[in-house]
């Protein structure tokens, strides 16, 4: 009898051994697969919502200190051709001293504006302006949209905040760097009376007057911008 309880026994915490074994083993695989799935970026899906001309739907917002990840992932989404247009050159990835200058902006001589997809908070475009260190009334701006999202006028409507939040910042006039065989962005900016202000290999830069809020222009400016172009900043 007692042989048997003694058998009965060991046996009963053997399988409580196996059991908490294979729970064990089941909890580090779950560990190691969350470890090994690539991190979603993480933001709060929230600004000002805007319907595009073709209704797709985005949230707008100021660039904030905590968007490297987005900033990151919509970088991912860009085309080979829409890189070399944004940085004039070749680029496969941003390293973090790069995302972290493109976030942390002061929103005063670097102000940055970004569109959320409303659905998932996902980045789909930003458009941002740089004061020139040595002409406080002027800006070097720049416009990036993911390439499922050109032609829906969404650099339109990111580049008409833009300029409001210039003109509230004191700034006059917009320059652009363009790649120089950007030819639809080129021969936009000589129809809508953009000067050449200057050429170096491979580039052209233009300027653009930013008229006063009563007399202001660029709205028609930039309802004409085709949306597939991408300007481009160094």
């Amino acid at each position: 009898m007692n042989h048997h309880f003694h058998a009965a026994l060991a046996h009963e915490r053997a399988s409580t051994f196996l059991t908490e074994a294979q729970a064990a083993r089941q909890a580090k695989q779950a560990r190691a697969g969350r470890r090994r799935r690539p991190a979603r970026p993480q933001s709060a899906a929230e600004g000002t919502p805007a319907v595009l001309r073709d209704g797709s739907e985005v949230l707008i917002r100021q660039v904030r200190g905590s968007d490297a990840p987005l900033m990151a992932d919509g970088f991912a989404r860009l085309s080979a051709r829409s890189r070399q247009m944004r940085f004039l050159s070749p680029k496969r990835s941003l390293s973090a001293a790069e995302l972290r200058y493109l976030t942390d902006v002061d929103h005063h001589d670097h102000e940055a504006i970004g569109a959320l997809r409303a659905a998932d908070g996902c980045s789909v475009g930003i458009a941002r302006y740089i004061r020139e260190p040595g002409d406080p009334t002027a800006a070097e701006i720049a416009v990036t949209i993911v390439d499922d999202w050109h032609g829906r006028g969404l650099g339109t409507e990111l580049l008409a905040r833009l300029s409001d939040r210039a003109r509230q910042a004191g700034i006059c006039r917009f320059t652009a760097t363009v790649s120089a065989d950007n030819v639809a962005m080129t021969g936009l900016l000589w129809k809508l009376d953009a000067k050449l202000a200057g050429r170096s290999r491979g580039t052209l830069e233009y300027e653009v007057m930013l008229e006063p809020a009563e007399e202001y222009s660029l709205d028609s400016w930039f309802r004409r911008v085709d949306d597939g172009s991408v300007l481009a900043w160094p």
